[in-house]
């Protein structure tokens, strides 16, 4: 397929579905968009993709309410109780993105949990990006590098972010109508094909995904080289 292995999505416009739904929570778009994490990530399985990354929570998001901020923790806390048998039953990998360190200790253990039972599957590797921002990424990247005494180069810089086991992002797709990626993933989307969708994410299906594949077909990656 083109060389895909590595779709990456900002997940944007759950709030904004909720209230054109007419609820008054935002927090029922969350749960709906949930729903499709799990609908993509069995397809992403089904057509080979070797790594999904998902824009879960991002630094950014602490500056929404307490209640919004807890209610995302728990249901990602259930998201994971949930799809563990997914997980395992499909040979899917789970791993994260950013820095845990400030999360409810209850989300770390269940990241760790799922990261622990599903290390060695060889499948489709969903990756969250939880607490995650790329400068804070690569922040925390050159402190390692400092720290270490390295010499930076592409590859050594490379080694030390957090995504350093997973290949180069090739397709990114935003949706909810923003044409921006928002701090996500800058580093590795330095070749990525980019999608940006109107569509609001609880309204993402997977005949969507597949038209955007299509189109990503049709486009000829050079990589810095000429025609």
């Amino acid at each position: 397929m083109n060389d895909l292995k590595h779709i990456a999505i900002i997940m944007d416009g759950n709030g904004r579905w909720a209230k054109k739904q007419g609820f008054f929570k935002r927090m029922v778009g969350h749960e709906e968009g949930a729903k499709r994490v799990r609908e993509l990530t069995i397809h992403a399985q089904n057509i080979g993709l070797k790594y999904l990354t998902l824009y879960a929570f991002s630094t950014e998001n602490w500056k929404r309410s307490e209640e919004e901020v807890s209610f995302l923790f728990k249901l990602m806390d259930r998201y994971l109780q949930k799809e563990l048998k997914l997980f395992l039953d499909n040979d899917i990998r789970f791993e994260t993105i950013g820095d845990l360190n400030s999360l409810p200790k209850y989300l770390q253990k269940r990241i760790s949990d799922t990261k622990r039972q599903t290390k060695d599957f060889k499948g489709l590797t969903q990756v969250l990006a939880v607490n995650y921002g790329s400068q804070d990424e690569i922040v925390r990247a050159v402190n390692k590098a400092v720290k270490k005494g390295t010499e930076v180069t592409v590859d050594s810089f490379n080694n030390m972010l957090d995504s350093s086991d997973f290949d180069p992002v090739d397709l990114l797709i935003r949706t909810g109508g923003d044409v921006r990626i928002s701090n996500f993933l800058l580093w590795q989307c330095a070749y990525a094909e980019m999608f940006f969708e109107d569509t609001l994410w609880p309204e993402f299906t997977v005949d969507m995904l597949d038209k955007i594949l299509e189109k990503f077909q049709q486009r000829e990656r050079r990589f810095g080289g000429v025609e």
